[in-house]
């Protein structure tokens, strides 16, 4: 019996990655980037602004909230994952390997207004959750006219 194989012909890769550096070298990061980037193992993020505060979500889907670390050094703020020691002595024969596994780092560049001392995070279901305060001083503030 033969074993089951995943078809991927190595052309179309090449064929991606060209025509991503095609539209770098036009517009900046090109729209494929996001695809890319979740092929390289690291987590998918979604990062969005409200008035007081940025929120940023990552998919670390399979690992246990020890093996994941944030830090913050000077304006950077980074996430880790370390591989668990039992993925690494998994002496199982796959066929397909799709998911993705191991360490990963991924690092962001915080913005001027963000209070780097109020930084919470939160994790569930797979879902590292950031809530990064805006430093208060940094906020709209609405100026009362006084009537009279």
């Amino acid at each position: 019996m033969k074993a089951m194989t995943l078809y991927r012909p190595l052309t179309v890769g090449k064929v991606l990655s060209d025509f991503d550096h095609y539209l770098d070298s036009f517009f900046g990061e090109s729209p494929l980037a996001p695809a890319m980037r979740n092929l390289s193992g690291l987590p998918a993020v979604d990062i969005h602004e409200a008035d007081d505060a940025y929120r940023l979500d990552a998919e670390i889907p399979g690992r246990d909230e020890k093996a994941v670390q944030v830090h913050v050094d000077g304006r950077t703020l980074t996430i880790e994952a370390r591989q668990e020691e039992a993925e690494t002595k998994d002496a199982k024969r796959y066929l397909i390997r799709e998911r993705r596994f191991g360490s990963f780092s991924r690092s962001f560049q915080l913005p001027d207004d963000a209070d780097l001392d109020s930084i919470s995070a939160s994790y569930r279901n797979g879902i590292l959750s950031l809530d990064i305060r805006k430093r208060p001083e940094t906020q709209k503030r609405i100026i009362e006219i006084a009537r009279g």
